[in-house]
């Protein structure tokens, strides 16, 4: 019988990140719930338990240094290993993001979130994760970060948003300087998108329902042994950068 596989999850509580936890969870996973509201990450282990899973809550704030520490030390305590790490917490900063008008502080925010987060939940990550067999690390991204969409005349990537989407540019950016770094460790790291997908983060205004929208990061979760790296994915394939 293999060994039980240990998942944790950024922003996990609502959205996305707990559409990939419940279905982590289903596969046999068990799952992190990493959130800062502390009701709402019960709330959402409660739910996650009620339909079979193996869930506990880690609390998690991205942006701060101590939290991210604690919850590394709480899984090592709890778990003593991490098998996936799924960094799909983030922000817009609102949507008026018109680059001649932008609120500095708003895409400081928006990127201390998006990118310096990943950056510090990864790396204070990275030693539970060397002691996984296969270890994998999904960064849940957005099709708003490729410059070749974003260049193309009639690219359909959403509102001008300087703060937002540079931020998943720099995200992929990150990603692969990661894959680099990593190469033949065993650690599979890639960006993913879950497409234009009905959650508060966009006023519920997407098109995919948050199971279509978390089939990606499922995916990337669960590549095999020899499976891509460095890659940008949605569910139809690769991204052009």
């Amino acid at each position: 019988m293999s060994e039980q596989k240990i998942v944790l999850i950024s922003g996990a509580n609502k959205g996305i990140g707990y559409e990939i936890a419940a279905g982590l969870g289903a596969r046999g996973y068990r799952v992190g719930v990493g959130a800062r509201d502390d009701t709402r990450r019960d709330e959402a282990v409660a739910k996650l338990r009620a339909g079979g899973a193996d869930a506990f809550g880690v609390p998690l704030d991205v942006t701060s240094d101590t939290s991210v520490t604690a919850a590394a030390a709480q899984i090592e305590e709890q778990c003593g290993r991490l098998d996936v790490l799924v960094n799909n917490a983030g922000i817009t900063g609102g949507f008026d993001q018109q680059p001649t008008t932008a609120n500095l502080d708003t895409i400081r925010t928006v990127v201390e979130t998006n990118v310096i987060g990943v950056v510090r939940v990864t790396n204070t990550m990275l030693p539970l994760l060397r002691r996984s067999a296969s270890p994998r690390i999904v960064n849940m991204s957005s099709s708003v970060g490729s410059l070749t969409l974003q260049s193309t005349p009639d690219g359909e990537t959403g509102p001008i948003a300087v703060a937002y989407a540079p931020s998943k540019t720099f995200l992929n950016g990150v990603t692969v300087q990661y894959a680099k770094e990593l190469a033949g460790t065993g650690i599979l790291i890639n960006a993913g998108c879950p497409g234009f997908t009905a959650t508060d983060l966009n006023g519920f205004r997407g098109t995919r329902t948050v199971e279509q929208g978390a089939a990606i990061g499922i995916h990337l979760a669960t590549l095999p042994d020899g499976g891509p790296t460095g890659g940008y994915f949605n569910d139809a394939g690769v991204i052009p950068w």
